[in-house]
C-alpha cells in the first residue's frame, strides 16, 4: 500500500479537493492519504492565537468569523447533494464553536498548539465527505490517536508503529485512509505536532512503519531540480536522488523537503517520490538508497550565512582548542554548516545569528575573531567519494573567476560546498551549472 501526502496548495480550494480525490481514486488501488490544512489557514489560526495572547478576545472571534464564512462557501462549490452539504455546514459550525472557546479562557501555549491542530482536522473531514459522496469506501483515521513523540519530542517510533497496525487491522477493506499531517499528540497526552517537515514527515513515519511500497510526497513542484530555476538558466528535474543526497539538497536550500523527514523512509528503505500536482503525469523524482555512480546530481544554495574565522597562534597544536571552540556554540544552541581547520585557526559557519555578539565575544578569549556576513552556502550534490577522482577538480575549477572564502569536502560522500559572497550566488550557481551540466 502507497501513503501519498498533499499539501495545503493541493487542497487549497473546492476544485483543488475534487482533483486531489480523483486523483487518489483513478487507479482504484488502496491507498494512505495525508492532508495539510487548506493554504492560508494555519497562518489564520496563529493569527487568532496571536490576538488570544494579546488578551483581545474581540479581534480573535472577528478572524475566526472570517474563516468559517471562507469554508461555509467552499461547501456550495465542493458538494453535490444536500445530504453532504448539511453534515460538513453541522461539522463546520461544530468545529469554530469549539475554537470560539478559547477566546473566554486563560490562553496559552497548550491552547495555541489545539487550535493549531484544527486547520488539519477541517481539511480531511471534507475531503473525506466528499469522497464518500462520490461512493468511495473511506475512513478518516485522526492522527492523534496513533502519532505521537517522546519526551525528547521526536517520533515516538515503537508507538507509533503498534498503534499504526493495530488501527489498519481493525478497519480493513477501505479503499482511502484519510489522516491529518503535521499534528499529534506528546508524550504527556497533550496535542502538539511534528514541527520538522510537518505533514511530509507523517507521511514518511507512516510508510515507515507500514513498510509501504512507496511514499509520494504531492506538491506544486515538479520534484527536485539540479539547480534553482528562478535563478539559473536551463535548469532540469533530477528523476532520482539516493536518501543522502536528497537530504544533502534539503539542508542547503532545496525548500521541497525537509531533510528529517525522510530518515524513517531512509532506515525502514522505502523509497520516497516527489510528484506535482499539477502536472500528474509527470515521473516527479525518486528518492531511494541507491547510488548512480559517478554522476554529479544537483546544486543548491543556502542564503544568510555568516562565517567566524579564529586565529590563536598561542594555541598552536594545543589540543583542547576546537573543543573549547564548538563547546562555545553549543552553550548557545546554534548549529554550525561549515567548518574549516589549519593549524593556527578554524572557520566555521552559521546561519543563526540570534546570539551573534555573545558567540563572538566569548570567542575572542582564544584568539582573533574575523566575521564576514551576507555570504552563501554552495553546495554540489553527487556521487563525492574520495575514489571518484575529477569531481572536486571539475566544481573548483567552474569558480576559478570568483572569490571563495571556504571549501568544505571529504565530511561526506555526496557534497562538496564552497562559501561565497551573497552577491556572487547567482554567478557562481550559473558557472557550477554550466561546467558541470551543459559543459561548454
Amino acid at each position: 500500500m502507497k501513503v501519498l501526502k498533499f499539501g495545503g496548495t493541493s487542497v487549497g480550494s473546492a476544485q483543488r479537493m475534487k482533483d486531489v480525490s480523483k486523483l487518489i481514486t483513478s487507479d482504484g488501488e488502496a491507498k494512505i492519504v495525508v492532508l495539510s490544512a487548506m493554504s492560508g489557514t494555519t497562518n489564520t489560526l496563529v493569527e487568532i492565537s496571536d490576538y488570544l495572547y494579546k488578551k483581545n478576545p474581540e479581534g480573535a472571534n472577528n478572524i475566526i468569523n472570517r474563516l468559517e464564512q471562507k469554508y461555509i462557501d467552499h461547501v456550495d462549490e465542493l458538494y453535490a447533494t444536500e445530504e453532504y452539504k448539511q453534515k460538513t455546514l453541522e461539522f463546520l459550525k461544530e468545529e469554530f464553536n469549539y475554537i470560539r472557546t478559547f477566546t473566554k479562557v486563560m490562553f496559552t501555549s497548550f491552547e495555541e498548539k489545539i487550535i493549531l491542530a484544527q486547520g488539519e482536522i477541517i481539511s480531511t473531514n471534507m475531503v473525506t465527505n466528499y469522497l464518500k459522496e462520490c461512493g468511495v469506501k473511506t475512513i478518516l483515521l485522526p492522527a492523534l490517536e496513533f502519532m505521537r513523540t517522546d519526551k525528547n519530542a521526536e517520533p515516538d517510533m515503537n508507538f507509533i508503529k503498534e498503534k499504526t497496525n493495530e488501527i489498519m487491522e481493525k478497519n480493513p477493506g477501505y479503499e482511502i485512509y484519510i489522516t491529518q499531517g503535521f499534528i499529534c499528540k506528546n508524550a504527556y497526552g497533550e496535542v502538539d505536532n511534528l514541527l520538522r517537515g510537518g505533514s511530509d514527515y507523517t507521511a514518511c513515519l507512516i510508510g515507515a512503519v507500514l513498510n509501504s511500497e512507496e511514499i509520494q510526497i504531492w506538491t506544486d513542484i515538479d520534484g527536485m531540480h539540479n539547480n534553482d530555476p528562478r535563478i539559473v538558466d536551463h535548469t532540469e528535474p533530477v528523476r532520482q536522488l539516493h536518501f543522502e543526497e536528497a537530504a544533502e539538497l534539503a539542508y542547503f536550500g532545496a525548500k521541497i523537503l525537509h531533510p528529517t523527514c525522510i530518515q524513517p523512509a531512509k532506515f525502514a528503505g522505502v523509497p520516497v517520490r516527489l510528484l506535482n500536482t499539477m502536472d500528474p503525469t509527470a515521473p516527479g523524482t525518486i528518492i531511494n538508497n541507491k547510488i548512480e555512480k559517478g554522476v554529479i546530481k544537483a546544486v543548491a544554495a543556502k542564503d544568510n550565512i555568516v562565517s567566524i574565522q579564529i586565529q590563536s597562534s598561542r594555541m598552536l597544536l594545543a589540543y583542547g582548542f576546537l573543543r573549547k571552540v564548538f563547546e562555545i556554540f553549543e552553550s548557545y544552541k546554534t548549529s554550525i554548516d561549515m567548518v574549516c581547520t589549519s593549524e593556527v585557526g578554524v572557520s566555521i559557519t552559521i546561519d543563526n545569528t540570534s546570539y551573534l555578539k555573545d558567540i563572538i565575544a566569548d570567542l575572542m578569549k582564544y584568539g582573533t575573531v574575523t566575521v564576514d556576513e551576507n555570504m552563501c552556502i554552495i553546495c554540489v550534490v553527487g556521487d563525492l567519494s574520495w575514489s571518484n577522482v575529477g569531481f572536486e577538480t571539475l566544481a573548483t575549477e567552474a569558480l576559478k573567476d570568483i572569490p571563495v572564502r571556504m571549501i568544505s569536502y571529504g565530511g561526506s560522500n555526496h557534497n562538496i560546498s564552497f562559501l561565497v559572497k551573497g552577491e556572487d550566488k547567482k554567478r557562481t550557481l550559473q558557472a557550477l551549472s554550466d561546467t558541470l551540466f551543459y559543459k561548454k
